[in-house]
């Protein structure tokens, strides 16, 4: 599929249509607000068919997935429709008596950054574009949205959308691949919203300061799941593979390893043959199954089979899976025993449907480990022990956890998502995203 680009003079004119919109769009009321979020919904959902097919198209993604991600888009209008008039008030603060006390007025009022850059990616194009753009729309910004080249499908199908509901001073959909994005990145946009990876991200961060536009960075990493020997490992197991086969493991908060005690190791690894067995089929869902996702392109697809293929060459196993097809850019639901940190498959994100499981001797040796790496983008403990649980989300930093379950903090609207350090910066979300766009300016009347 083609995909039309533009040149840097038309990308200024753009720009510069939209700061002048922007300005405009700075003193809408709730009720305006709302009503371009709820004309993004209606299309969306006139759309939404399409939507599943194009993400098929692109990788092969089967529809049960895609409306499973998809139906957040929902929740997120549905909550910014509820609360926006709320959101929009000003929140009154104390003031110091040395000030006048209560005789002055102390407020915070929150207003638009203005024109807004997103980044978005390829592994949930529709998802990862529309749910930050309702934070945007609602804090009363304007917005330039470059999609991701690699899902050309998607990319085509969210301009057609975003067409449809916005004009071009509003929201604009720019398609192209890195030139694009650079230019882009030349113009001295208020806020840059980018996901993606941590490499990448450090690009982003470096554009912006030559403008000092503010940024919202939602990155990746190595996500760990804790088995305590208190947790019901079935359940575990369950879901620990449900979150990583998902997308094909193509997703940024995917379990990316697993820390189980030495003497609970090998019966955890049989469950979790088990139950990857039971999902997928003994020989994984095969390269004609249209129920499983397929790696984006042949380059990821190379990047994770080379992880998997390093790791078993330094003297891991294969417990169940292992099944590569290059045709297809396809890995089956693969499970590694015997990994060690020094295989380059636990030195980065691994992005793919290939799990490695190492072991500990005390709950502090896993604490110790997690923390001698970056700071994941998720963490995920399971136990019955509130203790041992504690202990890890004490021990431990990272952009969100989840108890007994992997990835679904990213699911409610009214948590905040987004990653520390290497894992991202800035919070996505409900009133969170809401805040996120909006400058926090405080008003003294004295």
């Amino acid at each position: 599929m083609e995909t039309q680009t533009i040149a840097g003079t038309a990308l200024e004119t753009l720009f510069v249509n939209q700061q002048r919109t922007a300005l405009r769009i700075k003193k809408s009321a709730a009720s305006e607000r709302i009503a371009r979020i709820v004309r993004l919904k209606d299309v969306i959902t006139d759309h939404f068919d399409l939507m599943l097919q194009a993400e098929f198209d692109d990788y092969k993604k089967p529809a049960g997935e895609s409306k499973l991600a998809l139906g957040s888009i929902f929740d997120e209008i549905d909550v910014a429709v509820a609360f926006l008039e709320s959101w929009m008030k000003p929140k009154m603060a104390t003031t110091p008596e040395a000030l006048g006390g209560d005789a002055v007025i102390s407020k915070i009022i929150f207003e638009p950054k203005g024109v807004c850059l997103f980044i978005t990616p390829w592994n949930y194009p529709f998802l990862l574009t529309f749910r930050p753009l309702i934070a945007c729309l609602a804090a009363g910004n304007t917005a330039i949205i470059k999609p991701s080249e690699l899902t050309p499908h998607s990319s085509a199908l969210i301009k057609k959308i975003i067409s449809l509901v916005f004009p071009e001073d509003e929201v604009v959909v720019i398609e192209g691949g890195a030139e694009v994005a650079s230019d882009l990145l030349d113009l001295p946009f208020d806020h840059i919203h980018y996901t993606g990876g941590s490499r990448v991200g450090k690009i982003i961060m470096k554009a912006a300061a030559n403008h000092l536009s503010s940024v919202t960075l939602e990155l990746g990493g190595k996500s760990p799941a804790v088995i305590d020997d208190s947790a019901d490992f079935a359940d575990a197991a369950g879901k620990i593979a449900w979150g990583k086969y998902f997308n094909c493991g193509q997703t940024c908060i995917a379990p990316d390893y697993v820390l189980v005690s030495e003497n609970r190791k090998d019966y955890f690894m049989n469950t979790m043959k088990a139950t990857i067995d039971s999902m997928y089929g003994p020989d994984g869902p095969g390269v004609d199954s249209l129920l499983y996702s397929r790696l984006v392109n042949a380059h990821h697809y190379r990047r994770v089979k080379n992880l998997l293929e390093d790791a078993l060459e330094n003297g891991a196993s294969v417990v169940t899976g292992g099944t590569v097809d290059d045709s297809d850019n396809y890995i089956s639901p693969t499970l590694l025993d015997n990994v060690n940190s020094d295989h380059a498959i636990m030195k980065e994100e691994i992005f793919g449907p290939v799990l490695p499981v190492l072991t500990y001797r005390t709950l502090d040796e896993a604490i110790d480990y997690i923390n001698q790496g970056e700071r994941p983008l998720g963490l995920y403990v399971f136990g019955k022990d509130n203790a041992a649980i504690q202990a890890v989300i004490d021990g431990t930093t990272a952009g969100g956890s989840v108890v007994n379950h992997v990835a679904m903090h990213y699911m409610s609207p009214f948590l905040p998502f987004g990653g520390i350090g290497n894992s991202g910066m800035g919070r996505s979300h409900g009133h969170y995203g809401f805040v996120d766009f909006s400058n926090q300016r405080p008003v003294l009347e004295m």
